[in-house]
């Protein structure tokens, strides 16, 4: 017998009962995806996330004892692995920072939740960012308007966490993520992870740019003439 496709773990958690039975229902519709745990309040996903392990986990932004942003962060920091989609009903390119920047690499606003949840975790899942098109559009337009001065400023504003700074130094070296899952004892996908926030924190948009930002910043150096 052929052995089963792993399938896809989700932990879904939001203070009303009715919005957790309707995603979990939404998600379980589709084939290979399971949902492993519901959290009522975010301290209990941030519990359930580092004992269950899920791919994604699914936040609502407003949840009492630790909102979604703050379980976001700690689930960064204690379950790297797992990709978070922060959903809410705030239509800004402030909130998607806030957002982006606590760890989640999607953002789905309540009322698209339907239309765009199921995209949302496939695109997450393979550890790409995900934004609602609606608010897709706020922030592009909030680039265009402000330019390259606005992107310097945010860059700025940004600082990596001293496990990011080790993994832009050796993706700046030009290490392969197999390379710097090796190095650093841990594996290939929370690497993917990592690069994908890397990139949304930093404001950047390819190899090339985070090179120019790591020689910047000092992570790496360029050798004299003279070596």
């Amino acid at each position: 017998m052929a052995r089963a496709v792993n399938k896809l773990r989700i932990l879904v958690a939001d203070d009303h009962e009715l919005v957790r039975h309707g995603i979990r229902d939404l998600l379980r519709a589709r084939r290979g995806w399971r949902v492993v745990g519901e959290a009522a309040n975010g301290r209990e996903a941030v519990e359930k996330t580092n004992k269950l392990k899920p791919d994604v986990a699914i936040l609502d932004v407003s949840m009492p004892d630790l909102d979604g942003l703050q379980a976001a962060r700690q689930i960064r920091d204690t379950s790297p692995s797992t990709r978070v989609v922060v959903l809410t009903m705030h239509e800004s390119d402030q909130m998607v920072r806030r957002v982006l920047e606590a760890g989640a690499l999607g953002y789905v606003l309540k009322s698209d939740l339907a239309a765009n949840l199921v995209k949302a975790v496939k695109d997450v899942s393979a550890g790409r960012v995900f934004l609602t098109p609606r608010v897709s559009d706020i922030v592009l337009k909030g680039f265009l308007e402000n330019g390259n001065q606005a992107d310097t400023a945010d860059q700025t504003r940004a600082k990596p966490t001293p496990r990011e700074v080790q993994i832009i130094r050796l993706l700046a070296e030009g290490k392969a993520n197999k390379v710097i899952a090796v190095n650093l004892g841990i594996t290939i996908r929370t690497v993917e992870t990592h690069r994908a926030r890397i990139m949304v924190k930093l404001g950047l948009h390819s190899l090339a740019g985070l090179l120019h930002y790591a020689i910047r910043e000092k992570i790496v150096t360029l050798p004299s003439p003279a070596e």
